[in-house]
């Protein structure tokens, strides 16, 4: 099987160098930084996450800070360690312009090479907070700690040479729902078998619950009108 670095590599410095258009520039980041090789994947880290960048994963988190983009490096490599071969897919990507968030509906096959015949098939969605350059009106507390023309951010130089905008990484958090979050510590899906039990028992009990208490339903529709104007205490109270 061929080093996935050679299939994905930094793109050559000029208009593509980075977030240009963040939609259809970063499914190639994410590849980049889970299946290249490890000076790629560095190089990638340094491109095009901010120097006080944070990420946060249910098992880890960096906080934001002058620096904290190697914190992700290190947790990047860690993974790649782990599982050496990342079989991993961009379902889909929501932008919000307004907010610059981008939401990415990921799914991976997670291998440790140490333990025979585990994997672990995740689905997840990553929401990457991104960052501007040059700076909008609303994010002007940025300019003064992240400058992409900073002569120590010189990988990111060349980028700005073609003075159009560029997008930057801020933060990643990446969101598991609980059953998802369990494959990773239980083979043969044992642990998410049972929590996807339980949540059916859940849902049971919910149906139970709004049988037997329908008439606080009821004086909410009827005396409350369905707003917070007044607490069913207030109603009682007339």
């Amino acid at each position: 099987m061929d080093d996935p670095g050679d299939k994905y590599s930094l793109p050559t410095y000029g208009d593509s160098a980075n977030l240009l258009s963040p939609v259809s520039d970063i499914p190639h980041v994410i590849h980049l930084l889970t299946q290249s090789a490890p000076s790629t994947q560095r190089a990638t880290i340094e491109k095009y996450f901010t120097p006080s960048a944070s990420f946060t994963h249910p098992f880890c988190r960096t906080g934001s800070f002058e620096g904290s983009r190697w914190l992700i490096w290190c947790i990047y490599r860690w993974y790649k360690i782990m599982s050496p071969r990342i079989e991993i897919n961009v379902d889909g990507i929501a932008y919000d312009e307004k907010n610059l968030t981008l939401y990415i509906n990921i799914h991976q096959v997670f291998r440790i090479w140490v333990i025979p015949y585990f994997n672990a098939p995740v689905s997840f969605v990553s929401v990457l907070k991104l960052v501007h350059y040059p700076p909008l009106p609303a994010q002007r507390s940025y300019s003064t700690s992240f400058n992409p023309n900073d002569p120590e951010n010189d990988s990111l130089n060349k980028s700005t040479s073609t003075g159009k905008p560029l997008y930057f990484i801020q933060s990643q958090n990446d969101l598991y729902q609980v059953n998802e979050f369990f494959k990773f510590f239980s083979q043969f899906g044992i642990l998410s078998g049972l929590l996807l039990l339980w949540q059916f028992v859940a849902t049971a009990l919910c149906i139970a619950g709004s049988t037997v208490f329908w008439p606080i339903s009821w004086v909410e529709q009827n005396v409350i009108g369905g707003n917070k104007e007044k607490s069913i205490a207030d109603a009682v109270r007339g």
